[in-house]
């Protein structure tokens, strides 16, 4: 039986960034993913939050953080259920952790070249 949660999963992302709001934007459109941007952050999801929570998206649970590629990987994995298995799949595959982190990373430190491709207004910009 799957858990029971009281609040939808919490997908914190860098509300400054084009493409990290369109990525957001995204996740939204298709789960039940509450946005939370780094500027809009309360207490105590800040408490919950690694020291440099800056340096890429988290996804908050109400019993867990995951952070970075993992944070994508959930993300997807709770807006779109077929691919839980997939995942669990990837995820016993040697090396499969290092190789998630380096894309997140790859596509995190070129996201103002992305923001390029596809992008919507970062709403700590109104």
């Amino acid at each position: 039986m799957a858990p029971t949660h009281d609040h939808p999963p919490r997908l914190v992302f860098d509300d400054d960034c084009g493409f990290c709001t369109w990525c957001a934007n995204v996740a939204s459109r298709h789960g039940d993913v509450a946005l939370v941007g780094f500027t809009e952050l309360s207490p105590d999801q800040r408490a919950r939050l690694p020291e440099d929570y800056e340096n890429c998206a988290h996804l908050l649970t109400d019993d867990a953080v995951y952070s970075c590629g993992e944070a994508i990987e959930r993300t997807l994995a709770h807006d779109v259920p077929a691919l839980q298995p997939v995942f669990g799949a990837l995820g016993s595959v040697p090396g499969y952790a290092s190789l998630r982190e380096r894309l997140y990373r790859a596509g995190a430190d070129r996201r103002a070249l992305l923001g390029n491709i596809v992008r919507d207004d970062p709403p700590a910009r109104d």
